[in-house]
């Protein structure tokens, strides 16, 4: 069976393109169709998407349950416990690890909340 060759009739709407205008093209029609993902991505979440998260970024998993609850109760966990972690760390210009780690203990809470809810 031989396919019918119709590719030049496809492609005349991009026929007199650039080398550039092609790549733009590209890369346009490519963030269309990663544009929806991200926002799926910011918009939901999970406990267990976030404590995903904190055990990729070293901690054990029951530091990071702790840090996910944390984020839960004091209604920050929209913008992702490990982003929580990791600007209380460079707000408190503390190591990632012992930032993460006074979160779990209960430490810092109020600081954490603040980043989030009209603080710095």
């Amino acid at each position: 069976m031989k396919r019918n060759d119709d590719f030049q009739e496809r492609r005349a709407h991009l026929a007199d393109l650039t080398d550039e205008q092609l790549e733009a093209r590209f890369w346009e029609l490519a963030n269309k169709l990663v544009d929806p993902l991200l926002e799926m991505g910011y918009e939901y979440t999970s406990p267990a998407v976030e404590r995903s998260v904190l055990l990729r970024m070293g901690f054990s998993s029951l530091e990071a349950k702790a840090i996910v609850e944390g984020c839960i109760k004091h209604d920050i966990i929209s913008h992702g416990a490990g982003h929580v972690v990791y600007r209380l760390s460079k707000t408190e210009n503390m190591p990632l690890r012992d930032a993460g780690v006074a979160l779990s203990e209960g430490k810092l809470w109020e600081k954490a909340e603040s980043l989030f809810n009209g603080g710095n």
